[in-house]
C-alpha cells in the first residue's frame, strides 16, 4: 500500500502532528509507503511536487507549528485558475490529477483540510481514487466533528493576547478591541472571548448593534471600570450590514477579510469620548507550536486516517465525537457548517454574566 498524503487551505497547529502520525503508523504497523505532496493539490498538478515520508524525517516535528509538506489555499484542480495573454481562465484539469495520482502509484489520498478542501477530496473520491478525510481548521467549523485540530491553539493564543490588553487597557483606560480569525464562525472569538474576559463579543452569527455595543461601554464608565475590551470576529457585521472584505478574486469569491475591529472602535470613538486601540491577531493564531490537546487529538486523527485505510473504509472522514475517534461519510462532513448557536449554552451563559453580543 502506498499513501498519499496532502493538506489544503490554511495552515493550523498540529498539521506536523498528523504527518507524523500517518507515517509511523503506517511504517511500523503496517509496513507501507507514504509520499507526501508538496503544496496542497498544486502539487498533483504537472509537474507533481512530492516527498517520501519516512520515520526519520518525521522526527522531531509533532511540537513544530505549520506544515513540512507546505499547504496552499489555491490550486482546486475542478477550477484551476491561470492567467494566459493577461486574461485569467478556468479550467477543470481533475483529469490529469487523476492521471498523476496513478502515475505515482498512490493507492490512496489523505486529504487534511477544511471544507474546501474535502469537497476537492470528496470530487476526487468520486472520480475512482480512495480518499481519507482528516478535519482541519482553526475556525473549527466543519459539523461532522466535536472538534478540529488547531482550534484550541488558536483560541489559547487569543486568550493570551486577550490577558496581555486587559492591563494596558486599563493602565490607559482604553477600549481595546482584538480582531480575531473567524469567517463565518465565530467560535474563537466566543471561546477566547469568554477565557479572556471580554466585555464584549461580536461574531459572525449574530449580527449587531453598534448603538448596543456603545451602550454597553457606557454603562461599564458609569458603574466605575476605567477600561473595556472588545473582541471582533473578522466575520462578524452589523445588522442589516456586511462584512468588511481587504480582497476578492474575479469572480467575486472573497479572498481575504479584514478590518471590522477598525471600523467598530472608530464608530465607539464617534459616538463616545473613549479613546480606542485596535489589536489584529492575524496570523498569528495560526501559527506556532499546537498546544498539548492539540499534539494529541492530530496525533489520534493520523493514527485513525492509516485505521481506516486498513478497513478499506474510504471515502470517511476521522471524526472526534468524545470520548472516541470514528468516522463519517465524506459527503456528511462537507454537507453543511458547524456556527455558532445564537441561542446556545455558551452564548447564554455569556449574556448572564454581563457580555454584550450587540443586540
Amino acid at each position: 500500500m502506498r499513501i498519499g498524503v496532502l493538506s489544503g487551505g490554511g495552515d493550523a497547529p498540529g498539521l506536523n502532528a498528523v504527518i507524523r502520525a500517518i507515517t509511523k503508523t503506517a511504517i511500523f504497523k503496517y509496513g507501507w509507503e507514504v509520499t507526501g505532496i508538496i503544496d496542497g493539490f498544486e502539487g498533483l498538478l504537472t509537474p507533481t511536487k512530492t516527498r517520501q515520508l519516512t520515520s526519520w524525517n518525521t522526527r522531531g516535528i509533532l511540537f513544530i507549528g505549520g506544515t513540512i509538506l507546505g499547504t496552499t489555499n489555491r490550486g482546486n484542480p475542478f477550477a484551476h485558475k491561470t492567467v494566459v495573454a493577461g486574461r485569467e481562465i478556468v479550467e477543470d484539469m481533475s483529469s490529469m490529477v487523476i492521471n498523476n495520482i496513478k502515475e505515482l502509484g498512490l493507492d490512496v489520498l489523505v486529504v487534511i483540510g477544511g471544507d474546501g478542501s474535502l469537497k476537492i477530496g470528496s470530487g476526487i473520491q468520486k472520480l475512482g481514487v480512495p480518499v481519507i478525510g482528516v478535519p482541519k481548521t482553526i475556525d473549527n467549523d466543519l459539523m461532522a466533528t466535536h472538534v478540529t485540530f488547531g482550534f484550541q491553539t488558536a483560541v489559547d493564543t487569543a486568550t493570551e493576547a486577550l490577558d496581555k490588553l486587559h492591563t494596558t487597557a486599563e493602565s490607559h483606560q482604553r477600549v481595546i478591541l482584538l480582531e480575531v480569525m473567524g469567517r463565518y464562525a465565530g467560535w474563537i472569538a466566543l471561546e477566547a472571548g469568554m477565557a479572556g474576559s471580554a466585555d464584549v463579543i461580536l461574531i459572525p452569527e449574530i449580527p449587531f448593534n453598534i448603538d448596543k455595543v456603545t451602550e454597553k461601554l457606557l454603562d461599564r464608565k458609569k458603574a466605575g471600570s476605567k477600561s473595556s475590551i472588545v473582541v471582533v470576529a473578522e466575520g462578524a457585521k452589523p445588522a442589516g450590514g456586511e462584512m468588511a472584505v481587504r480582497e476578492k478574486a474575479s469572480d467575486g469569491y472573497v479572498l481575504r477579510l479584514g478590518g471590522m475591529g477598525e471600523i467598530v472602535a472608530n464608530e465607539i470613538s464617534r459616538r463616545t469620548s473613549f479613546e480606542t486601540r485596535v489589536t489584529v491577531l492575524g496570523h498569528v493564531q495560526r501559527g506556532g507550536s499546537p498546544c498539548p490537546f492539540d499534539r494529541l487529538l492530530a496525533t489520534r486523527y493520523g493514527a485513525a486516517a492509516v485505521e481506516l485505510i486498513a478497513q478499506k473504509k474510504f471515502g470517511e472522514m476521522v471524526s472526534y465525537q468524545p470520548p472516541l475517534i470514528t468516522s463519517v461519510p465524506l459527503e456528511q462532513a462537507i454537507s453543511c457548517l458547524k456556527l455558532v448557536e445564537p441561542e446556545g449554552e455558551l452564548v447564554k451563559i455569556a449574556e448572564g454574566m454581563g457580555v454584550s453580543f450587540g443586540r
